[in-house]
């Protein structure tokens, strides 16, 4: 990973300074300008998700810190963040101007199920590693666990990496979280082309879901056929239909 600094971004001009992965996936960035502003889109889109649909929460949990974006908004609310890396965290204080105390070191899955049942009111997943989204945190057996960890109505966000309405991961991760949550959205941003890789994001909620198009920085609601639900390695049929 490296961090990088630019007068252009994604088509803007300024002075920008971003977190890349070895993928050259863009993990966050900020505007050496005006750094209070949210320059990428997804994390725009997500705070708006929470505010519409969490509005008061105590507690948020989120999987992936990146440069520390959502937590660092959220400043005056109790967020718990779960890193594999602790060399992000590190580069998201030298170079993003992080400041809190609230980052766990280790798997967020483990550090998740650590939390006690119904502590949580919102939860976001905002992991990747160059192949995608880990898979044993898109199961049905993950989202069950969030399920247990979020006390009602419960949020739970994912930002991914997809292709459009057609794209099998998404929708089997799609498929997952639906059987666990019976409310769900799906949002992605448009794409130049069909196969071309952007930001998809997954909502889910024992409550009806709402949010305003105007404020979902370029995303759309789009419709998911249904896909097989992944499940851990190992787990039977038997298991995954308790």
């Amino acid at each position: 990973m490296e961090v990088c600094e630019a007068n252009e971004l994604y088509g803007e001009t300024g002075r920008f300074r971003y977190l890349r992965f070895a993928d050259d996936a863009v993990q966050g960035a900020i505007d050496l300008r005006r750094p209070e502003r949210i320059v990428l889109e997804y994390p725009r889109a997500l705070i708006h998700l929470i505010d519409r649909n969490a509005p008061h929460f105590r507690r948020l949990f989120m999987i992936g810190h990146g440069i520390g974006t959502i937590a660092a908004h959220y400043a005056d609310r109790e967020v718990i963040v779960a890193e594999i890396d602790g060399q992000v965290v590190e580069l998201s204080r030298t170079y993003f101007r992080y400041r809190r105390d609230n980052v766990l070191i280790g798997d967020g899955r483990q550090l998740l199920a650590e939390q006690a049942d119904g502590r949580l009111d919102s939860l976001v997943l905002d992991a990747f590693t160059k192949e995608g989204t880990p898979h044993h945190l898109s199961t049905l057996e993950f989202m069950r666990l969030a399920r247990d960890k979020l006390r009602e109505p419960g949020l739970m966000l994912l930002n991914l990496m997809g292709k459009g309405a057609g794209d099998k991961r998404v929708r089997a991760i799609h498929t997952a979280l639906a059987e666990v949550f019976p409310h769900k959205m799906a949002f992605t941003l448009p794409g130049k082309e069909p196969s071309e890789q952007r930001n998809m994001l997954l909502a889910g909620s024992a409550h009806p879901l709402a949010y305003d198009p105007k404020a979902m920085a370029g995303f759309a609601e789009i419709a998911l056929e249904p896909g097989f639900a992944p499940r851990d390695r190992g787990s039977s049929p038997d298991e995954a239909a308790r």
